[in-house]
């Protein structure tokens, strides 16, 4: 059993079926990608994953409990974190002032929680930012205005401001869209360190392969909302059900 498992999700909007009996096992410390082209049905198997959506039929679990209906605090609660496909960040605050967010929020929110007060001083706060900037190699940035940032130091403080929560399932939608290829393979290595050193499963939707070969262990393809293949990413290259769905005729 995987620390995801998506279990006969279906899902529709209208007329539209977005989702068809889909069924998904994502290992634990592993990297697995969902792909497929346009209207395929990531994105909403994406919003399904983190509670976003609710499933007409199905069920989603993490770590065997439930993810449908929670609120997103609830969903962070359980080890989840979501990074969207545009970077999500302050862009009026410095990126120190950015790291400190999730770092109060975090410590606040535990104690929250658990019905005791807390204030936790600006000094640990700092602190705490300054650790996780070292961690991604941004310690050198902390002063600069984010707004200024490339675009893959933007998704690199935002992927450093969801390693505050220390989830154990992290969510990317598309992290490398719009990237230049330097900052894309910096995003790649730097995900490969974060699954690695911290222990952490990475499910990440995706349309550059390169991303997709470079990092993922197992691949499931989506057309039309359904599965059409789950295997190794050496046995997707070259699939003639991958090549239909994208060209639209069979090898």
């Amino acid at each position: 059993m995987g620390i995801l498992e998506v279990k006969n999700v279906n899902k529709r909007f209208g007329g539209l079926q977005a989702l068809g009996d889909v069924n998904l096992s994502v290992a634990e410390n592993s990297c697995h990608a969902i792909i497929g082209p346009n209207g395929a049905g990531k994105s909403t198997l994406l919003n399904c994953l983190v509670g976003k959506l609710i499933p007409d039929t199905g069920s989603v679990l993490f770590k065997g409990e439930s993810v449908l209906g929670r609120t997103p605090f609830e969903i962070n609660q359980m080890g989840i974190s979501r990074v969207f496909q545009t970077p999500e960040i302050f862009g009026d605050l410095t990126v120190i002032e950015n790291m400190m967010i999730p770092c109060f929020a975090r410590r606040d929110g535990v104690f929250a929680l658990h019905g005791i007060r807390s204030v936790a001083s600006e000094g640990e706060l700092r602190d705490q930012a300054e650790q996780m900037l070292e961690d991604v190699n941004m310690l050198d940035k902390r002063n600069m205005h984010s707004a200024s940032m490339s675009r893959g130091d933007k998704r690199r403080l935002e992927m450093a401001m969801c390693l505050v929560q220390k989830p154990q399932l992290l969510l990317l939608d598309e992290p490398t869209a719009g990237m230049a290829r330097a900052d894309t393979n910096n995003t790649i290595d730097l995900l490969k360190e974060i699954k690695d050193k911290r222990n952490i499963t990475i499910a990440i939707i995706e349309h550059d392969m390169h991303v997709v070969f470079s990092l993922a262990e197992r691949i499931t393809v989506l057309a039309q909302g359904t599965p059409l293949v789950e295997d190794t990413p050496e046995n997707i290259k070259g699939h003639p059900k991958v090549k239909e769905a994208y060209l639209g005729e069979a090898a």
